[in-house]
């Protein structure tokens, strides 16, 4: 899909290339990002109103790093390049850079001297920027001129005389560069003349005639899950398409409290969406007796869910042509690396691969664009309950990859119940908004505990509660301690079974999310 008034960001592996493609867009602009093979040919044919090229971790020097064809400068399509990137077109341009005698990394104070990037600034003032940088650009290239520096950099910023080229050495899409959103704007707008009109309610309409005009008069049919991203795809095709729309949702006996009932009543009765529940309980619980690898859980759940679709796919009828699916648009990145290569897999995606291949339908992803906060909004203008729209993100295999062991009914019912005292005294405590992913897991091990006058030897279930922006990175949740230990207790008390409860303060990275 080619909007031809996007932003292009070409990425060279920089941790933070996706929070580039978020500001861009909070900003109302489209983007998307591409590997750096795109080549010049590729990039004219999409016709970006700009390019950004990421930071990344090598040397313009290195052996086989991913690079820029010196072309791309002369496409007359404004060009920002931060950090690794200012390096690369400094590199084309002529200018040297140089290793630094140390890393620069954290925060610098920037001396602004002008120029484009920083209309609104005050000529000679200093501002705040990150740094994270190994190499920097030692001279400016012929026709370029230095328009910022910093103590450890003479040339934090750069821009060419007569082309709208620039390069800045920190990054300004991260917070801890309080005034980065101005500096894009400056990019977007003043340079590129970029037109903020990427709005959920833009993004509604035109994807409804997209919908529309793909499907005809096939039906279509759409694996709900429960969580935010199948309702809010469901939703939207509905809303192109009316009743040629059939939703399967499959009870794996995975699923969080009551969730099939809140399923069943928002689809059916408040949307009047046609939905078919399947209870597969069995069937999954059968598969996963015994079982304790979480990869193997992944994968045989993946597997039945396709049995049990299918199956149910055949009811629905022969004029079946579509098949919708959540996929969001970090999916689609991660499925993507910098170097065209194979990225390396952390753990198999549930919506990326697998459904589709054996399924004689063709895919409608109508979320593939989309970041989870642009996905709510998106929910919101399409009026879906704030309680569904707001949801923290669930995983496909539900509960069978939050109890590390083996998943038996019995501990997927003691887990439920854990779970939702948890959820319950988060809400209670109004501060399931502030957080990104809040669950409960039920850990392979006893420990004694003291029931009334005897001795318990009963098991132990961890609390896990982060806050992020995009689950690329998270941090713990800084829990009052008094609401923690409401939350211990109703545990311990209420869910038989449980003598220990324990929260995780571990961040993203080192550890995930989830625990398996």
């Amino acid at each position: 899909m080619t909007h031809h008034d996007g932003i292009l960001i070409i990425d060279f592996g920089s941790q933070y290339t996706q929070l580039i493609a978020r500001r861009v867009r909070e900003q109302r602009v489209y983007c998307e990002i591409h590997p750096p093979s795109r080549d010049p040919d590729w990039i004219r044919d999409w016709k970006p109103k700009g390019i950004i090229l990421s930071g990344g971790p090598n040397s313009v020097y290195g052996e086989g790093v991913p690079t820029a064809q010196p072309e791309l400068l002369e496409l007359g399509i404004p060009i920002l390049g931060v950090c690794y990137g200012m390096q690369l077109l400094a590199h084309l341009s002529g200018g040297s850079v140089v290793s630094s005698s140390r890393r620069e990394y954290g925060r610098a104070d920037a001396r602004i001297e002008g120029g484009t990037l920083f209309h609104g600034f005050a000529a000679g003032a200093t501002t705040p920027v990150w740094m994270s940088h190994g190499d920097h650009v030692d001279t400016a290239p012929p026709h370029w001129n230095v328009v910022a520096s910093s103590e450890n950099s003479p040339i934090a910023a750069m821009e060419h005389a007569t082309l709208p080229l620039f390069g800045v050495q920190f990054h300004p899409e991260v917070a801890h560069t309080p005034r980065g959103g101005e500096i894009l704007a400056n990019f977007l707008f003043g340079v590129c003349g970029c037109e903020p009109d990427w709005t959920p309610e833009h993004f509604v309409d035109s994807e409804i005639a997209r919908i529309r005009a793909l499907v005809g008069d096939r039906r279509v049919i759409c694996g709900l899950s429960g969580g935010v991203d199948s309702s809010v795809a469901a939703a939207l095709v509905h809303r192109a398409i009316g009743d040629q729309l059939t939703c399967i949702f499959v009870d794996h006996g995975l699923l969080r409290l009551n969730e099939r009932e809140q399923v069943e009543s928002t689809f059916r009765r408040n949307l009047g969406i046609d939905l078919r529940t399947v209870d597969a309980t069995d069937a999954f619980l059968a598969d996963l007796a015994g079982v304790t690898d979480p990869e193997a859980k992944r994968k045989l759940i993946g597997h039945r869910f396709i049995d049990v679709f299918e199956q149910e796919a055949k009811h629905v009828g022969d004029d079946v042509g579509f098949l919708v699916q959540g996929t969001l648009y970090p999916d689609v990145i991660e499925s993507i690396s910098p170097t065209g290569g194979a990225s390396v897999t952390i753990k198999s995606h549930h919506n990326v691969g697998g459904l589709p291949e054996r399924l004689p339908f063709k895919l409608i992803e109508p979320l593939r664009e989309l970041f989870k906060d642009e996905v709510r909004q998106v929910g919101r203008e399409l009026g879906l309950p704030e309680e569904m729209v707001g949801r923290h993100p669930f995983p496909g295999p539900g509960l069978a990859i939050r109890i590390l062991g083996e998943v038996t009914r019995e501990q997927c019912d003691l887990l439920r119940r854990a779970d939702a005292i948890y959820i319950e005294e988060i809400r209670a405590a109004e501060l399931y908004d502030q957080i990104w992913q809040a669950f409960a897991v039920l850990l392979p091990i006893r420990s004694v505990g003291v029931m009334g006058d005897f001795r318990s030897y009963d098991q132990v279930i961890g609390l896990r509660a982060v806050t992020s922006r995009d689950g690329m990175t998270a941090d713990w949740f800084p829990f009052p301690p008094d609401v923690l230990a409401v939350i211990s207790n109703r545990i311990a008390n209420e869910v038989p079974g449980v003598n220990r409860v324990v929260y995780d303060v571990s961040s993203k990275p080192p550890a995930t999310i989830e625990w398996e």
